[in-house]
């Protein structure tokens, strides 16, 4: 199967690995052949080009700086890269012949790239839907559900949906929300596509480098939250947690990323002279997965206002490197049944910060967190395989 990937991002090989290179990787793997077409930003790249890396294709497209950035500049660049991305790919793979394309919302302005390279490839898409838009942003109060830019982002939402001809959703609430408030969808295009990644073989039992490097006592019960630090993410929670538990001896907080909100828990660190809490800029891959083999508990946190499920990938590290999982989320979605079907852990509703910081504090004192951590193990190992991912993606072409 010839697959094109449209990306929006696609780290190079030594700057970590995504849910999208595992399975890009995979696809490779399995004999397939996947070229891919990522919008670098400008900051980044300055100068379109293609080369090998991971052992297949990988275009790079200039197009302008997406993270990290102002809104206007954020918008900006979400307007440019269609245009940018149709040049690129026909400048570069416009004579090569493709069985299918792949791509992931966000963003939902792709909606006429992916249209356009259906018809020049003629071949069907595969939406990876991995967050509802816009609204996720209605939910959280950085759009209002009226007015034209809202009325924009949902006439694109709908070309989305209708350009893709197969949707695939991290979840079945995902499956639920969709077709409930898309009635004029065709049901029989959405199916479950879940998160999945590349599974290490063995946890290695390796102890205290962490603990030395960041000067962590031994004994303390490390709380790992890794990635964004967005609004999505409800970052106030983790700084009242913080805050609450300053003179806990048995609790360390440690922070592994960046994020427009990442800056209030290292205010509220300064500011309460919190000595058990640590913020630290994102990490090597090899780097970040060593603390995660070291941690105690993963954080999962969501804003407890979504209507929309989600389901945070970073909940993959943690089952994988057999760590038990607390998770403060909204009411619909449905990290809580898996936590509860895979007995990995504790969930508690993201709006009652009493209860996440009693969680926090029984958790520290449990004995039975590896317990917890490998049931989790053990359901990843059974439910996200990444092969699973590859034979649906194959399937549709078979069809």
């Amino acid at each position: 199967m010839r697959i094109l990937y449209i990306s929006t991002s696609f780290p190079e090989p030594n700057k970590g690995a995504t849910i999208y290179t595992d399975l890009a990787e995979v696809l490779h793997e399995s004999g397939h052949e996947i070229t891919v077409a990522v919008s670098e930003q400008a900051k980044n790249k300055k100068v379109t080009g293609i080369k090998l890396e991971r052992g297949f294709k990988v275009l790079r497209i200039a197009t302008g700086n997406y993270y990290d950035v102002g809104l206007i500049e954020k918008g900006i660049t979400t307007l440019r890269i269609p245009i940018l991305m149709k040049k690129g790919i026909s400048k570069y793979l416009g004579d090569c012949e493709f069985d299918m394309i792949l791509f992931e919302a966000p963003p939902v302005t792709n909606a006429g790239l992916v249209a356009w390279a259906k018809k020049k490839f003629n071949c069907p898409a595969y939406l990876m839907l991995k967050d509802i838009f816009p609204q996720n942003a209605v939910d959280i109060g950085i759009m209002k559900n009226k007015g034209l830019i809202y009325r924009y982002f949902t006439v694109k939402e709908r070309k989305l949906y209708e350009t893709a001809d197969y949707i695939g959703c991290m979840s079945k609430a995902n499956i639920e929300y969709i077709i409930r408030n898309n009635p004029w969808l065709d049901p029989n295009k959405v199916e479950l596509f879940p998160n999945t990644k590349k599974i290490v073989s063995e946890i290695p039992d390796i102890k205290g480098e962490m603990r030395k490097r960041y000067n962590i006592p031994d004994n303390s019960c490390v709380f790992l939250f890794g990635g964004n630090m967005g609004k999505p993410q409800y970052v106030e929670l983790l700084c009242e947690a913080v805050k609450s538990c300053k003179n806990n001896n048995n609790i360390f907080f440690l922070f592994v990323g960046r994020g427009t909100e990442r800056y209030k828990i290292e205010h509220t660190i300064k500011e309460f002279h919190i000595k058990n809490a640590l913020v630290i800029e994102n990490l090597p891959r090899d780097e970040y997965e060593q603390i995660t083999r070291e941690c105690d508990v993963g954080l999962v946190i969501l804003d407890p206002r979504f209507t929309i499920p989600n389901y945070p990938s970073r909940i993959l590290s943690y089952m994988e490197y057999a760590k038990p999982v607390l998770a403060a989320t909204d009411k619909v979605s449905d990290i809580k049944e898996l936590i509860s079907e895979a007995d990995c852990g504790e969930w508690v509703w993201s709006g009652d910060t009493e209860g996440f910081i009693e969680k926090i504090k029984e958790m520290a004192a449990s004995n039975d967190l590896s317990v917890k951590g490998y049931n989790g193990r053990k359901y990843l190992e059974k439910h996200f395989r990444i092969e699973d991912s590859v034979e649906i993606l194959v399937n549709k072409i078979k069809i």
